[in-house]
């Protein structure tokens, strides 16, 4: 079921996109919840991490930037890894070849945040748990869609966290924290995931 949606969002191209832009993003819905409907304790972890990488890609498919966050009309959507890698090449692939609005995906690696700032996208690796507070003040004013797997991530500040449910993998969404950065995400994002506000954030670090 996996790899059916995934290849049903992957065989548009930019100009289906263009003519059919709900058809693109119920393909990407429809592969959205298969993988939220996924059991995850099922697959190994190379598989998990495969999952949570279409994820990111199809997360950057149900947000809006403002357009400062970019330089001009064909600059890339950067996508940063900021500390631990659980990826490997995994998000490599699931990008490859890939575009948004016309727009390139670009990944970048680093341990230093000063490296990542400039992303459209930024997943926060776990060993950053202790830092996380400093992290997200950081990137606070910057249009960034936050992502982690960090335990309180979304409820600390973060936009989105990846949770487990019992077996399945899903994810929780900070729409405060989005709209603090500037993202607007689409009312079908929103569908799929656990939404938390204000009144949900909490003061102090991730959860211990």
């Amino acid at each position: 079921m996996i790899q059916a949606g995934l290849g049903a969002v992957h065989a548009l191209t930019d100009s289906e996109k263009r003519a059919h832009p709900f058809v693109s993003w119920f393909a990407a819905a429809v592969l959205l919840l298969a993988l939220v409907c996924a059991p995850a304790s099922a697959q190994p972890p190379a598989r998990e991490y495969q999952v949570k990488a279409v994820f990111l890609f199809n997360f950057l498919q149900f947000v809006e930037w403002p357009k400062d966050a970019f330089d001009n009309p064909r600059a890339p959507v950067r996508i940063g890894v900021l500390g631990e890698d659980p990826f490997g090449a995994a998000l490599d692939a699931a990008v490859r070849g890939e575009t948004i609005d016309h727009r390139p995906l670009v990944v970048r690696r680093s341990n230093r945040i000063e490296d990542l700032e400039d992303c459209h996208m930024l997943f926060v690796g776990g060993d950053l748990r202790h830092r996380l507070e400093g992290v997200l003040s950081r990137l606070s004013s910057q249009p960034i869609l936050t992502v982690s797997e960090i335990d309180g991530f979304a409820r600390h500040g973060g936009v989105i966290a990846f949770y487990q449910d019992g077996k399945k993998v899903r994810f929780e969404i900070n729409i405060a924290a989005a709209r603090h950065h500037r993202l607007k995400l689409s009312s079908e994002l929103l569908s799929l995931g656990r939404v938390i506000g204000t009144d949900a954030l909490t003061e102090g670090g991730p959860d211990t």
